[in-house]
């Protein structure tokens, strides 16, 4: 009865797991350029002498959805969208991290954040000095025009990158991070779009969907493991008498 009892609880879990990682996704339907998590779990056999018939739902490290959030435009001059693959480099709390969210913001000293993360260039973090107008191009180059002049300066270039949905996973801050540790490389094909802002790829139809059939799922582990429960004290009875 034991060996029922692993899987069931196991598998309560895995939808108890997966419940968290989609309310989570849903609360972040409405914020700017979040990716949807995808909760993961594999089988797995219980390792030792006489446990070869247990087996047990493993969890993995949750999965990022990559699928493209709706563009909208803003018409503001700092915030910027993703077209197509590829992402912002920030300074995340420990170390080099990643986003969509591409509404930018400076800081009293000038310094260009993120959700209060600096956001660096290929030169490290952004410092703009005072400027009357201020242009993004489509490869990330920042251009300045200073006061009383006329034409624009380059002063930075916004570090882009690219990875596979496979290759990431998120901090304890939301972040995206590289799943080896290891910094990405910065990808010229990236193109942005200046003066849009991307929205959440959550869909909140899937989620809903997903959500109910792990109600399910959870509801059938349950009425397993009572039976064990049963079957086990009848069997108990049994022995007993």
């Amino acid at each position: 009865m034991d060996s029922l009892i692993f899987t069931a609880m196991s598998g309560a879990e895995r939808a108890l797991r997966g419940q968290q990682v989609r309310a989570n996704n849903l609360a972040n339907a409405d914020t700017v350029g979040f990716r949807a998590d995808m909760e993961m779990s594999t089988a797995q056999a219980v390792q030792g002498y006489g446990y070869d018939d247990r087996h047990m739902a493993q969890l993995q490290a949750n999965s990022v959805n990559t699928r493209q959030g709706t563009v909208k435009s803003t018409g503001r001059d700092l915030d910027v969208a993703i077209s197509g693959a590829g992402y912002l480099t920030v300074e995340g709390p420990t170390g080099e991290a990643y986003t969509r969210a591409g509404a930018m913001v400076l800081d009293e000293t000038g310094t260009l954040r993120i959700n209060g993360n600096v956001v660096l260039g290929e030169g490290g973090p952004i410092t703009l000095p005072e400027y009357s107008k201020i242009d993004i191009g489509t490869d990330g180059t920042i251009s300045i025009q200073n006061p009383g002049t006329t034409t624009m300066q380059t002063v930075d270039k916004l570090r882009l990158v690219k990875a596979e949905g496979s290759e990431l996973t998120k901090n304890e801050a939301g972040l995206l991070i590289a799943r080896d540790g290891v910094p990405l490389a910065t990808d010229p094909t990236v193109v942005l779009r200046s003066g849009h802002l991307e929205g959440s790829n959550v869909s909140a139809v899937e989620e809903m969907v997903a959500t109910m059939s792990l109600n399910r799922t959870f509801e059938v582990q349950m009425k397993l493991f009572k039976a064990t429960d049963t079957m086990a004290e009848t069997g108990n009875r049994l022995i007993s008498g």
